[in-house]
């Protein structure tokens, strides 16, 4: 089975351009998965996948976006993530 690629999404993100991205992956590997740390970082993510909802919506791919939380060591340091599994509706 194929690594689920990561985006990592920060509070200064453009969600214009994680939408972009998003949905060539999804396009490419059928599976995605995002990344964010802190509300402004959440609130990016969750723009994209709206975004990138209407990116990949006329090709008859509908996706869904199921979060969860994930512990990501950062500078040898311990944090909690949000994370967001992307992929189309089955």
């Amino acid at each position: 089975m194929a690594e689920v690629e990561v985006l990592k999404v920060a509070a200064n993100s453009k969600p214009i351009a994680i939408a972009g991205a998003l949905a060539a992956i999804i396009r490419e590997k059928g599976k995605a998965e995002i990344q964010a740390i802190g509300a402004g970082a959440v609130n990016q993510a969750v723009k994209a996948v709206a975004i990138a909802r209407g990116y990949v919506a006329p090709s008859g791919i509908d996706l869904v976006c199921i979060p969860a939380f994930v512990d990501v060591k950062i500078e040898s340091e311990e944090r909690t993530a949000i994370k967001f599994v992307v992929q189309p509706r089955s």
